[in-house]
């Protein structure tokens, strides 16, 4: 009989930004199916998703993916959703708000985030009693002058790929020591399983560099650019009928929504959001063609196929749950469009 390593891998309830948790299963001749995964339970009481006195809640696995990096190739990565004990959704489970009819939305989230030395508690690069050079060499930098951590973040490419995540690219951005990867997905909910398990894989592979992992919105005060994930969707009726009346329309119900939003895209992002670098500020809505100052950029792309593509709101922050995320772009989309 052959065993297998199953990583059942969860969101605590940790308040104002969710973090990653996991444990481990061993089963045997497991056939690595999403059916044949098994529902688990956990202490619900030591990651602020339950009471001492009733600590138990359940696992429930809603994706697999092989795990390339454990156990010679028996490993797999479980996603999974948290229910209470009496099967319910957990209060702290975004992706529950997400419906089967969702599909039709393809999402592509732009995961920013900040590599930390963990002895200055700063970002790769960052001299311990001072700061580098301005921005502006660090953005798709090449070299070891402006450019660090690539080993460790090639790496986490690599895994990606090997165990089915769709990363379609990535690059150092505009911060010294912070990058981006990127995850294209057709439907809500995967899109926001292959972000978190991208965020898992990071996590666990810099363990091994003792590097940090970090998706504050704004890690260093000041001059710097901030971390997003800015959040590129489109529908059947976007892809399909277009129009520039269509798309204005989306825009300007979600600039009636501004609250809606801005609730569930991060913590601290009003460090962020401040309309300097490329932002709009928290409180405002705007929206242009090729416009990164805007709250939404119409990208020019969707203007040259005839207004029919995709829109890319900037606003959501690096730490923000995609899951909510997504559940908030459809609602208020499918709102604009019934009107």
């Amino acid at each position: 009989m052959s065993k297998h390593k199953l990583e059942y891998i969860w969101l605590d309830g940790y308040q104002p930004a969710q973090s990653l948790r996991s444990k481990t299963l061993i089963v045997e001749n497991y056939t690595g199916k999403l059916e044949d995964t098994k529902q688990w339970s956990f202490d619900g009481s030591s990651t602020e998703q339950a009471t001492g006195g009733a600590s138990d809640c359940l696992l429930e696995p809603v994706a697999v993916y092989p795990d390339p990096d454990r156990f010679g190739g028996d490993g797999w990565l479980v996603m999974c959703e948290v229910l209470n004990g009496d099967g319910t959704p957990h209060e702290s489970n975004g992706r529950a708000l997400i419906s089967d009819d969702d599909d039709d939305f393809w999402f592509g989230f732009e995961q920013e985030y900040t590599l930390i030395d963990p002895d200055t508690n700063l970002p790769l690069g960052f001299p311990k009693n001072g700061f580098p050079g301005p921005q502006g060499p660090y953005y798709t930098s090449v070299g070891a002058r402006n450019t660090k951590g690539r080993d460790l973040v090639d790496e986490h490419l690599h895994l990606c790929l090997e165990a089915g995540l769709n990363v379609e690219g990535i690059n150092a951005e505009v911060m010294m020591g912070q990058w981006e990867y990127q995850i294209f997905a057709k439907g809500a909910a995967s899109a926001g399983d292959q972000i978190w398990l991208a965020r898992y894989l990071l996590e666990r592979t810099a363990e091994n560099y003792d590097i940090a992992i970090d998706l504050h919105p704004k890690p260093v005060k000041g001059d710097w650019n901030g971390s997003g994930m800015h959040a590129n969707f489109s529908n059947g009726a976007m892809r399909e009928e277009g129009g520039e009346d269509l798309f204005k329309k989306i825009c300007e119900e979600f600039g009636k929504n501004i609250d809606r939003h801005i609730r569930v895209y991060g913590a601290y992002n009003e460090q962020r959001l401040t309309g300097a670098h490329e932002t709009q500020s928290i409180d405002k809505f705007s929206y242009g063609v090729s416009d990164r100052g805007a709250s939404i950029r119409i990208p020019v792309g969707t203007i040259q196929d005839g207004w029919k593509g995709r829109l890319e709101d900037r606003r959501p922050a690096s730490n923000g749950d995609p899951y909510n995320i997504a559940a908030v772009i459809i609602k208020t989309t499918k709102e604009a469009l019934s009107q």
